[in-house]
């Protein structure tokens, strides 16, 4: 009993709520990958375990990075392990627990609800538990309307029960961002296919706004609410900012390249496509390594950026982006505070904006390096130049959860395999939570006197 006591209040101390938060997905990843691992998850021999591991964190971090052929190197059960795995780690495993334990009767800790409401909520509400309800019947019901519509399509190509399980594969994983897909080439056979390009398009739109911006559009469409709060007005301009300004850019820096030869319809639905895919998605309709480096840009921006708070993406965040804008821009005007539609930005909101920016582009240029100088082979520099984009594309596609790779991800070796885990995993839980929770605690520093040194 005094054993039990002392490990009580060890963990009461030391389990924090963001230490939870980020276990709890470290865990959920190792219990796939040791699923994964098993023979019978594999179709033919069975898998290394950093490959397990590999798939296991893209799934759990949907993130959707292969280093291995879905739809013919897993089982059908491996396909379903993976299907579970984007469908729980898109949503949040805490989420889960918390309507489970719910469902059973039990109480909400009040870390297990100080975890939720800051993942999905702007601002504390009292009602987050209906929320958090809503949340999961938004989800399965946008999943379920995105299946009945690609298996209308799939059941012109495929058996009954195969298109409805490629129909039902593909819906949670572009709901939940994943982008896994069980065909080999992705979804390039269906670059021109309208309803397969409407539909995965809305499903990884929906799951990338983030769940509050849907429950607050939803509320004030049916007029239970008079006003949509600022986050969820800067998320949606934002977005669909982002949607036609790289639709836009795809469209003229392809026309002569990877769209040249191609009608207009197709090249507008594939322009739009990777243009929402290339933030947090992973789904391509074109060859992704036979873009030119003008678009390669573009796409890693649209990845830096990523989706929104709340959602089931990656990245800084749309609403960081925007307030990094603004700063700049009323920094311009001279104005010392950040203003927007009448309302000022709390200067800690503006400061861990900045913190995110800044984490986020050292990891990446850390994760970069170790890739580059952990390549092997003995090229020569200028014969081997190419590696440099394709690496940094790589690890910023890790970052941002996306999935989207130049080709390079199954000829990584296991050291650079394990960077991009760090990677995906650092970019699905946020690299200050991650450094958080990793710090033993965090103690307001002692001020000194101030002294000013030349900087810009």
């Amino acid at each position: 009993m005094k054993f039990y006591l002392i490990i009580k209040t060890f963990l009461s101390r030391h389990l924090t709520p963001t230490r939870i938060f980020v276990s709890s997905f470290a865990a959920f990843i190792m219990l796939g990958a040791l699923s994964l691992w098993l023979p019978f998850s594999a179709s033919h021999k069975g898998l290394r375990f950093i490959d397990a591991l590999f798939t296991a964190t893209s799934s759990v971090c949907v993130t959707g990075l292969a280093v291995l052929d879905i739809g013919k190197d897993l089982s059908l059960i491996g396909q379903i392990i993976t299907m579970i795995l984007f469908q729980v780690g898109g949503l949040g495993i805490i989420t889960f627990s918390i309507v489970l334990f719910a469902l059973m009767g039990k109480g909400i800790s009040f870390k297990g609800s100080e975890i939720c409401q800051t993942t999905f909520l702007h601002t504390p509400r009292r009602d987050f538990y209906l929320i958090i309800k809503k949340v999961l019947l938004y989800t399965f019901v946008i999943e379920a309307i995105g299946t009945i519509f690609l298996f209308w399509r799939f059941a012109q190509d495929f058996p009954p029960l195969t298109a409805f399980y490629r129909a039902i594969y593909h819906a949670i994983s572009a709901f939940n961002n994943s982008g896994y897909s069980l065909f080999t080439d992705n979804l390039m056979a269906y670059q021109g296919d309208i309803i397969i390009n409407i539909t995965v398009m809305a499903l990884i739109v929906l799951g990338g706004i983030g769940f509050i911006v849907q429950y607050e559009v939803l509320a004030k469409l049916r007029g239970l609410e008079k006003r949509l709060s600022l986050h969820t007005k800067i998320v949606l301009v934002t977005t669909v900012s982002l949607i036609f300004i790289g639709a836009v850019c795809f469209f003229f820096l392809e026309i002569n390249n990877s769209l040249k030869g191609v009608n207009f319809k197709t090249s507008l639905l594939a322009s739009f496509f990777q243009s929402i895919t290339a933030r947090t998605a992973g789904f391509n309709t074109v060859d992704i390594g036979i873009l030119t480096n003008s678009t390669i840009l573009v796409m890693i921006i649209l990845m830096f950026i990523g989706a929104s708070p709340g959602s089931t993406g990656g990245g800084i965040k749309t609403t960081s982006f925007t307030l990094l804008l603004l700063l700049i821009f009323n920094r311009i005007r001279g104005n010392e505070n950040v203003n927007i539609a009448n309302r000022t930005m709390p200067q800690e909101t503006i400061e861990k904006t900045i913190s995110i920016v800044f984490a986020s582009a050292f990891c990446i240029c850390l994760i970069t390096s170790v890739l580059l100088l952990f390549s092997g082979g003995d090229a020569t520099p200028m014969a081997s130049r190419h590696r440099f984009v394709e690496y940094l594309f790589e690890t910023v596609s890790a970052f941002g959860t996306v999935g989207l790779s130049m080709g390079v991800t199954p000829q990584l070796n296991d050291i650079q395999k394990f960077a991009i885990i760090f990677m995906m995993f650092a970019g699905r839980v946020g690299p200050l939570t991650l450094a958080f929770a990793l710090y033993s605690s965090r103690k307001k520093g002692i001020t000194y006197a101030e002294e000013a040194v030349m900087v810009g």
